[in-house]
């Protein structure tokens, strides 16, 4: 997975905290924060423009798997 600059906040890592079990594994709460932190930089990505249309997506990955 890439990794940037992509920021979260206190208050959602506060949240993904409070919801986890107590005791809880550490890697539970890594992999929580891995996929925050992608789906804020697919929405930093929307906000930016840098999105492509279903059509096209479909389009890239069948020339992606006639390879």
């Amino acid at each position: 997975m890439k990794t940037g600059t992509t920021k979260l906040s206190k208050s959602v890592l506060r949240r993904t905290l409070k919801d986890l079990p107590d005791p809880f594994v550490v890697e539970d709460l890594i992999q929580r924060i891995l996929l925050l932190q992608a789906v804020e930089r697919g929405l930093e990505d929307v906000e930016a423009g840098r999105t492509v249309s279903q059509e096209e997506a479909k389009a890239m990955l069948a020339q992606r798997w006639r390879k």
